[in-house]
């Protein structure tokens, strides 16, 4: 599913999710629980202020992100 991100560009220019939008919901990102990298896709596990877990992934050649999974949180 594609999304919207709001992102931040650390020093070397990469990007970190801050917020997503879930349909017209935003959603801030409380923090980054894992990433991984392939050659041309960044992924983050990110904790949200709902208190789900969910993975994004970004397409560097297109700038595109996409929700990749939903997990439940710890809560």
């Amino acid at each position: 599913m594609a999304i919207r991100v709001e992102c931040y560009a650390g020093y070397r220019g990469e990007q970190e999710p801050l917020a997503f939008w879930f349909g017209e919901r935003r959603l801030a990102v409380r923090g980054i629980v894992d990433r991984w990298f392939a050659p041309t896709q960044r992924w983050f596990k990110v904790e949200a202020d709902d208190g789900q877990v969910y993975v994004l992934r970004h397409d560097e050649a297109t700038g595109d992100w996409e929700l990749a999974a939903l997990t439940r949180g710890a809560g």
